[in-house]
């Protein structure tokens, strides 16, 4: 008889893709979401209509073997990046922005139809309700006995003597650290290597503007431009093939710089620039969007903020043995040794932690 139970701590991509295999293997599992939704950094623009993406927006099936798999299992549509047509490059506010040859890359960027969001639903459907608790954040884990108990922020009392034989954090590594206890405390090592990795996505914002048609795609533009300016630094084409024209960017002002400006100002400044570098179609979107990850209390750790690090492997954490070790296993994209920052490596984490219950 399966005896395990297994209690996961995190709805995004990887907490979720856990799920779905915990579910096709029969193992009775909890899922515990803090947020009001599922999907974690996948996010999308609010609306009816094609939706577009305010967290990662691209897939790479040539070397992402993973997520190509699940989006064909899922029966969900891609499409390539659009890049006909010429860049952009603004180098100083005294000269207008210069036309350039395109660049592409040797693999193709493909989208998902309608957003990334699109896969997450897909998986949710494929999930029963009844073992996802949203608006539920963990904040204490207790092992005694060789079982684990959590306690939440707004414990439900039926959560006070469940029994887990095994945890499974799907949470970004800082945020682990930072933001739930553990009785007995984690060995020092694990800890501070969860406190050392970076949060993929975490010191970014990005801003999004919807528009009733490409327009700078009949002016030859492919939508791609770079900018010494800003306040985006990289900006490109995020039109859907069902009819929905987009521009997004990546804005490059650092999140403390962010977060003592007014949110109307820095829609205004990032409106402006598009009027700079697109014309004044750009100037007047049916709607435009600003998320900034940097200061989403469930995404970014206090690390996170103060510097755009590289990512790196949080995979060593099972080198570390201690009396946690078999109990609770850690996910997520940062937990995933060779796609780490990547959705790829949200299910490879989820995989790898799958294959070590027991």
């Amino acid at each position: 008889m399966n005896t395990v139970k297994v209690a996961i701590i995190g709805g995004g991509l990887s907490g979720l893709y856990t799920a779905y295999l915990l579910s096709q293997m029969n193992v009775e599992y909890q899922l515990f979401e803090a947020r009001d939704r599922l999907g974690g950094r996948i996010l999308s623009t609010p609306g009816p209509g094609p939706r577009h993406d305010l967290g990662p927006a691209w897939m790479w099936p040539d070397f992402q073997p993973r997520l190509a798999a699940l989006v064909e299992e899922l029966e969900i549509a891609t499409f390539a990046q659009h890049t006909e047509g010429a860049t952009l490059l603004e180098r100083s506010p005294q000269q207008p922005p210069r036309r350039m040859v395109g660049w592409e890359s040797g693999n193709t960027s493909m989208r998902i139809h309608s957003g990334v969001q699109q896969i997450i639903d897909a998986l949710a459907t494929k999930v029963p309700a009844e073992h996802i608790l949203l608006n539920c954040r963990i904040t204490k884990v207790t092992l005694r006995n060789s079982s684990a108990f959590l306690k939440a922020s707004d414990e439900p009392s039926s959560l006070e003597n469940v029994e887990f034989t095994h945890v499974i954090s799907a949470m970004p590594l800082r945020l682990l650290a930072q933001s739930i206890e553990f009785d007995p405390p984690v060995a020092a090592s694990r800890m501070t290597q969860w406190a050392e990795t970076p949060t993929w996505m975490a010191p970014h914002a990005k801003y999004v503007a919807l528009y009733p048609a490409p327009f700078w795609r009949a002016a030859g533009l492919s939508g791609t431009a770079q900018s010494h300016i800003g306040p985006m630094v990289e900006i490109h084409d995020a039109c859907d093939p069902a009819g929905s024209a987009a521009l997004f960017g990546f804005i490059g002002l650092p999140a403390s710089a962010r977060k003592t400006m007014d949110q109307g100002a820095l829609l205004e400044a990032c409106n402006q620039q598009m009027g700079r570098l697109f014309g004044t179609d750009a100037t007047t979107p049916l709607a435009h969007y600003i998320k900034d990850w940097a200061w989403d209390e469930l995404t970014a750790a206090d690390g996170d903020r103060l510097a755009t690090e590289a990512h790196h492997s949080g995979r060593t954490d099972t080198a570390t043995k201690d009396i946690w070790s078999d109990v609770l296993l850690v996910s997520g994209t940062e937990a995933s040794l060779e796609h780490n920052g990547y959705m790829e490596g949200a299910l490879d984490a989820a995989q790898v932690v799958i294959s070590r219950l027991h």
